[in-house]
C-alpha cells in the first residue's frame, strides 16, 4: 500500500512541479501582452484583444501554478500553534484539512465541467455524460459560449485550462493526503523535486 502510494506522490509530484516551473515564465506572458497594450493605445489604434487576453493569461498563471504551489507548501496557513506541533500531530492536522481540500477541489471541477460543458453548447445535467459522448461520437458541439466584450472570443479554452487546472490541485492534494498518511504509518515521505 505504501508503495503504490509512494508511487502516486512520485509521479504526481514531478508533473504538478515541472507544469508549475513553466507557469512561472507566464508572468512574462502577461506583462508582454499589457506592455502591448500600453503601446498599441499610446502610438496605434488600441487593440481590442490585450485586456481579455491578459485577464485570460492570469487565469492561467494562476491555476495552472496552484498544484505546484500546494506541493511547496507556499498556500496560506495560520501558523499560530502549527509550528510547535510534533509531526505526528502535525500530519493529523495536515490530513484533516486536506480532506477539506479535496471534497472543495472536487465540486470546483464538477462545477467547472458543467461550465465548460455550457460553453459548448451544452444545456443538459450531466458534463461527464456528454464529454464521454464527444469523445465517442455520440454527442455535438451545439451553439459556443463567447464573452459579452467587443472581441468576443470564446469562453471554452479558458474554461477548460481551470478545469485541468482544477484536475491537476484534486492530484496534488490527494499527493498530499498520502504523505500524511506516511507520516502517520511513520514512513518519511520527502519532498522529491524533479530537475
Amino acid at each position: 500500500m505504501i508503495g503504490a502510494m509512494l508511487g502516486y506522490v512520485r509521479v504526481v509530484d514531478a508533473v504538478n512541479y515541472r507544469i508549475g516551473r513553466v507557469m512561472m515564465w507566464g508572468l512574462f506572458a502577461m506583462m508582454g501582452i499589457l506592455l502591448w497594450s500600453s503601446i498599441s493605445k499610446t502610438f496605434f489604434l488600441p487593440s481590442l484583444w490585450t485586456l481579455e487576453m491578459a485577464q485570460f493569461a492570469m487565469v492561467t498563471y494562476y491555476i495552472l501554478g496552484g498544484a505546484y504551489s500546494i506541493q511547496l507548501g507556499s498556500n496560506v496557513r495560520m501558523d499560530l500553534f502549527y509550528h510547535n506541533w510534533s509531526t505526528r500531530r502535525k500530519a493529523w492536522f495536515d490530513a484533516f484539512t486536506v480532506l477539506a481540500l479535496i471534497t472543495y477541489l472536487a465540486i470546483l471541477f464538477y462545477g467547472g465541467l458543467g461550465s465548460t460543458a455550457y460553453s459548448l453548447g451544452y444545456w443538459g445535467d450531466n458534463p461527464f455524460a456528454f464529454f464521454w459522448g464527444l469523445i465517442t461520437g455520440a454527442e455535438e458541439i451545439g451553439h459556443m459560449e463567447r464573452a459579452s466584450t467587443a472581441w468576443r472570443p470564446f469562453i471554452w479554452p479558458i474554461k477548460s485550462i481551470m478545469v485541468f487546472g482544477f484536475f491537476l490541485m484534486l492530484l496534488q492534494a490527494i499527493s498530499e493526503l498520502f504523505k500524511d498518511i506516511a507520516r502517520l504509518k511513520g514512513h518519511d515521505i520527502p519532498s522529491e523535486r524533479a530537475s
